[in-house]
């Protein structure tokens, strides 16, 4: 059975009008099928698709990035690795089945893959927590990269989670300390790391995972560091007002590629990935292939210096300094006018302050002889 939005409910009508028309058992009985009246209603459907989907605002995106039949991590792990084994445990505490790991292949290459897993149905979603990872679920992230840091492999993260599981028991299991060593072990790795945003990415919960190299985000995903109810409820005490928060948040795929945030956008079928999960996960796979290509002649201080500098460049040009300059081997800017007469002075401060002594004293005899 099918889920839809509440702006597709005329798309809804029409697939079901599709339906009522293959079956061959209408009121009157056994009719034939009428297959001109189907391919015409086809094409309706798509076009109406076309329609809403290239103008959807930023909270329609949101329940897009939320739909229930919006396909996870595990079947992008599946129909893109082969020869996966998957690992358990952080050798502390336990298991975090919210979050699947282990070791694949693309393109007969090694990698790390690590995703964020909501699951399928109610079952499932109480099994791996809505994709809410533990402490124990990021200490076993940690565990992991650094293997693969050790043997030189990729590692690949699937982010797809509201946020990480505010329990009373993951708090005094450390969580927060565990967001701040999994971003730390993200930006201190020597192999590339690529983050690809399938769904929500959910504040910590998501970053934890999203220090990259490369952040990629599929067309309708979101990306941001509070939901937009949680916003609209801090700003305004209103979470009905999640459609104004969605706006200001710029936390669209299109939006923090303007902002630099992310590296690249990866289009989605019409109407969502949810209606071509094959197609999708073709493309993801040739886009992982693609960006792992792009550091194949870079050293171990080359992928540390790239990502250290993705993320100091961001905001940069946004009122802290002049212009900034972006290369592989670090970050240059060029200052103010106001900063560089600051620190012109402050150099040559013994010089500026004999001037001024020998000035106030010459001054002073002037005055004196008058």
């Amino acid at each position: 059975m099918k889920n839809y939005l509440d702006f597709e409910k005329e798309i809804k009508a029409l697939e079901e009008e599709v339906e009522s028309l293959k079956s061959p058992f209408g009121v009157e009985g056994i009719s034939e099928v009428d297959t001109s009246k189907i391919k015409n209603t086809q094409k309706e459907i798509n076009d109406k698709l076309d329609e809403i989907y290239s103008n959807l605002n930023s909270w329609q995106k949101t329940q897009v990035a939320r739909h229930e039949d919006r396909p996870k991590a595990n079947f992008y792990i599946k129909n893109i690795f082969s020869k996966l084994t998957l690992l358990s445990g952080d050798r502390y505490f336990g298991d975090d089945k919210s979050v699947i790991a282990g070791f694949g292949l693309i393109d007969n290459k090694s990698v790390l893959v690590i995703g964020q897993e909501k699951g399928e149905d109610l079952n499932s979603r109480i099994e791996h927590n809505f994709g809410m990872m533990r402490p124990e679920g990021y200490r076993k992230c940690i565990r992991l990269m650094q293997l693969a840091d050790r043997f030189q492999i990729p590692v690949i993260s699937f982010v797809d989670t509201p946020g990480a599981f505010p329990g009373l028991g993951a708090e005094q299991r450390g969580q927060a300390s565990a967001i701040a060593n999994s971003i730390e072990c993200c930006m201190s790795l020597t192999v590339p790391n690529i983050a690809i945003i399938i769904g929500e990415g959910g504040s910590g919960g998501a970053i934890a995972l999203a220090s990259s190299n490369k952040v990629i985000m599929l067309e309708n995903s979101i990306y941001s560091v509070i939901s937009p109810e949680g916003c609209a409820s801090i700003l305004w005490r209103d979470p009905t007002k999640s459609l104004q928060a969605a706006e200001a948040m710029k936390l669209t795929a299109k939006d923090l590629l303007k902002l630099k945030i992310i590296d690249e956008v990866i289009p989605e079928p019409l109407g969502g990935a949810h209606r071509d999960p094959e197609s999708i996960a073709a493309d993801i796979k040739h886009s992982i292939i693609k960006n792992l290509k792009s550091f194949e002649n870079y050293n171990k201080e080359e992928i540390l210096d790239h990502r250290k500098v993705k993320f100091l460049q961001i905001g940069r040009d946004q009122g802290f300094r002049k212009s900034s300059k972006f290369s592989d081997r670090g970050l240059s800017y060029e200052e103010s006018s106001l900063v560089k007469l600051i620190s012109h002075i402050q150099n040559k401060k013994y010089v500026y302050g004999s001037f001024g002594a020998i000035t106030i004293i010459g001054l002073i005899a002037i005055l004196s002889i008058s």
